[in-house]
């Protein structure tokens, strides 16, 4: 189904199809008219925002049409090239910028490319502000200037270098380096490419880094599941390695492979996270509806609590910048530090992954082992917006009686299990997520929730 995504995440669609050059060029103008209308730029003359990009094949040509969008609007961009998209949140606060763009689609396949824009706290901008830009897009609203008021380009390499060591900071490096582990590293040739190496090497790792060139083409399909990592696993078991980590093409995500090649999954990355950050501080960790009851479970044994929020990266980060949360994250594999980034980090969930192995001697799997196991399945189907909300409105119906959630579609809560149905805010599909103790019971709950929904789709 091809369709042009705009919401909080930004804005996402398939190339040559419903993304065009046109298309963005138009929604890095009504970025730009966005923040001359609504706030003063930092240096008191001429608004700065950081551009970076994943290395999908289009991302060049997406890249030249928002910075014709941008600079014909009199803003000052700073070129980071290719670059993850925690480098370039980071980078916002440190080149002083009012904004940043990352030009890219997350997982979804190479036929995709997106937008995704960072105000000046290096987070989404919040719904009502994302209503604002959305306006001025549909308007075909523009601000461009005159060539007196144009400000020269720049570029920036710091990113790669300035993200590692703000990782390393949080690190006992060589408490990590003396443990010499082997480590397998799947960058999927994305953005990760580059830094992720970098750090792995600095903590002493032997990296075997394979799909290693940030060209975009992947050489599978790009979302960290299970299906998609057969190569990493067999690559773990082929070297011995200690753990296998699989990025996704932007590098907020991370998968983990443990020492026998089984895949453990992307909940686990926060999962791991969270064991670590809260045994060196316990406190409160954030979460969307979403993830798994095991960080509930990690944050009671460590005297912390947890406070879950709709799924999104912006929700969790505002609830932890609140709450002034120790950890945060999501289950689909990101990881939220704020001393290092305000967002998903896969780089930050690799490190304090091997400082939880060298800290406590363990493998993956023994870590794995003494948490509470759950099963959690994922499904989704092709959905318009309006359908899913129509969809939502039954389940509420249905299950009015039960203990229910509504932030986020909707969220239904049993002593043994819950599920959780929402429609998706980056592509045109609706997402029904269970979980429980055991297969039989989370696919059970799923199918119960789908006869719901066959019922007005």
């Amino acid at each position: 189904m091809e369709a042009l995504m705009i919401g909080v995440s930004g804005l996402r669609g398939t190339v040559g199809g419903t993304l065009t050059p046109m298309v963005a060029m138009r929604m890095a103008s009504a970025f730009a008219c966005w923040l001359k209308q609504t706030q003063k730029p930092a240096n008191g003359r001429y608004f700065r925002v950081v551009v970076g990009r994943d290395g999908r094949p289009s991302g060049p040509y997406v890249r030249d049409a928002v910075f014709s969008g941008l600079m014909a609007s009199g803003i000052e961009t700073v070129d980071l090239d290719i670059v993850t998209t925690p480098g370039v949140a980071m980078m916002v606060k440190h080149a002083r910028a009012d904004a940043g763009l990352v030009i890219t689609a997350s997982h979804n396949p190479i036929q995709w490319n997106g937008i995704k824009l960072l105000t000046r706290d290096s987070v989404a901008p919040p719904p009502d502000a994302v209503a604002e830009i959305r306006k001025l897009y549909d308007d075909q609203v523009t601000s461009y200037e005159r060539v007196e008021n144009l400000a020269a380009p720049a570029r920036n390499t710091e990113t790669h270098a300035l993200h590692t060591k703000r990782i390393l900071d949080y690190i006992d490096v060589l408490g990590v380096s003396s443990k010499r582990y082997k480590v397998v590293l799947d960058s999927v040739n994305g953005a990760g490419c580059v830094a992720t190496n970098t750090l792995l090497s600095k903590l002493g790792c032997s990296v075997i880094h394979i799909n290693n060139t940030p060209n975009g083409q992947f050489p599978h399909e790009p979302e960290p599941t299970k299906a998609n990592l057969t190569q990493l696993a067999d690559e773990v078991k082929r070297h011995g390695a200690v753990v296998g980590f699989a990025q996704d093409p932007d590098a907020d995500r991370l998968a983990i492979i443990d020492e026998h090649g089984e895949y453990i999954g992307e909940e686990y990355s926060l999962v791991l996270c969270a064991q670590w950050l809260l045994s060196k501080k316990p406190g409160v960790a954030v979460t969307n509806l979403s993830t798994s009851r095991m960080l509930d479970d990690i944050a009671a044994r460590n005297g912390s609590r947890v406070i879950r929020t709709p799924v999104g990266e912006a929700h969790v980060v505002d609830a932890m910048i609140r709450e002034k949360a120790v950890v945060g994250g999501e289950g689909n594999g990101g990881v939220i530090d704020l001393r290092v980034v305000p967002g998903r980090d896969s780089m930050v969930g690799m490190a304090y992954v091997l400082q939880l192995m060298a800290d406590t001697g363990k493998t993956i799997s023994q870590l794995v082992a003494q948490t509470p196991k759950y099963e959690i399945v994922k499904s989704k189907f092709e959905c318009r917006r309006e359908d899913a909300e129509r969809a939502v409105a039954a389940i509420r119906s249905r299950y009015a009686s039960e203990k229910i959630d509504v932030q986020d579609g909707i969220r239904i809560d049993w002593p043994d299990a819950w599920v959780h149905a929402r429609a998706s805010n980056t592509e045109p599909i609706m997402r029904i997520i269970a979980e429980a103790p055991d297969r039989a019971t989370a696919d059970a709950r799923i199918a119960a929730v789908q006869e719901v929904v066959k019922t007005v789709l």
